[in-house]
């Protein structure tokens, strides 16, 4: 059945692949955003390292919108009559709440947007919905787990969470719970993990690796590199997503959406090797605020969803490095 869905902050990685995929499968997604946050008005700062890159990558998404007849609503979810009166306007079966700062750093550094972005544009999003009974679809972490106690961690694992960034999230899904318990308000908390692909500009883990080497410069590594993280490619985690919007079943509960199979970061140096000579590794102390993870278990979204990841990162790791190699290319 065709769904009308909001993507508030969809502007971003995460949304505007969402948001082209939706479309094909013949939904109707749009977009609320104000494109600040990690996005074009975050990058006109003139000293920023790759600037033009950054810009040129995120232009290709606002083209790539524009090309498959994607509504954007160019206003700030922070807002609240403002994000009120395009909701209110447009009626969606469905708010996937994308809005936030989007990288623990930069929470940790500057908490006050991170409330702002995440919990305050959350809080407007709840205060519509709470009336209509809209469906959300809240984008958590694997950060509110905290220190996994052991190599895998699912669901029902009690959160601990370590840092302003992971704080804010497991936040939002207690506010979320609440509003469900007072409101009957349905929900879906979805919990990725180490995500990876075209046309991020979040500086990421493996973003980070296949830009210095086109920059002909050294790896930093925190670590010996031994340590694994669940790689998850936005191929996959889009499919989690939208298996979300359709099934019923993903009403009221919380899901792991990643490749569920962690990696060591060491393995990504494996691959990148195939495609760079003379890789330069450097390793640092780990950041202490950084906790440590390891494999997510998606046999819940297997089970209730019918989700079956497909892009382990020797396939997909592989097309990110293509792509960014043949966009670079062009700039």
């Amino acid at each position: 059945m065709k769904k009308k869905i909001a993507l508030v902050g969809g502007g971003g990685f995460i949304g505007h692949n969402l948001a082209l995929e939706l479309k094909s499968r013949g939904h109707e997604p749009y977009i609320i955003d104000s494109f600040s946050v990690n996005n074009i008005l975050n990058f006109t700062d003139k000293d920023i390292i790759n600037r033009k890159f950054y810009r040129s990558i995120l232009n290709s998404r606002i083209d790539l919108l524009n090309k498959n007849e994607i509504e954007i609503f160019v206003e700030d979810a922070r807002l609240y009559h403002q994000l009120g009166r395009v909701l209110n306007e447009t009626k969606p079966d469905i708010i996937v709440q994308l809005a936030a700062v989007s990288h623990a750093n930069k929470s940790n550094k500057t908490p006050h947007d991170t409330f702002d972005h995440s919990l305050r544009t959350l809080e407007n999003v709840l205060d519509f919905a709470k009336l209509t009974k809209t469906h959300i679809i809240y984008m958590s972490s694997s950060m509110v787990y905290g220190d996994f106690k052991n190599n895998e961690v699912d669901e029902k694992t009690k959160c601990n969470p370590k840092g302003i960034y992971a704080a804010v999230k497991l936040s939002g899904e207690m506010i979320l719970k609440s509003y469900n318990q007072v409101f009957e308000l349905p929900y879906t908390i979805i919990r990725p993990s180490a995500l990876y692909g075209e046309r991020c500009v979040s500086r990421r883990v493996g973003q980070i690796f296949i830009e210095n080497l086109l920059s002909n410069k050294e790896i930093t590594i925190s670590g010996k590199g031994d340590e694994k993280l669940d790689f998850t490619y936005i191929k996959d985690l889009v499919n989690g997503i939208i298996l979300c919007c359709e099934k019923n079943e993903a009403k009221n509960e919380t899901f792991n959406i990643t490749y569920g199979n962690s990696r060591k970061i060491n393995s990504l140096i494996d691959i990148l090797s195939n495609h760079f000579d003379n890789i330069k590794i450097v390793n640092k102390e780990r950041d202490k605020l950084v906790p440590k993870r390891g494999t997510l278990s998606i046999e819940k979204a297997k089970k209730l969803l019918g989700y079956n990841p497909s892009y382990p990162i020797e396939v997909g790791y592989e097309e990110y490095i293509k792509w960014y190699k043949s966009f670079s290319e062009k700039i």
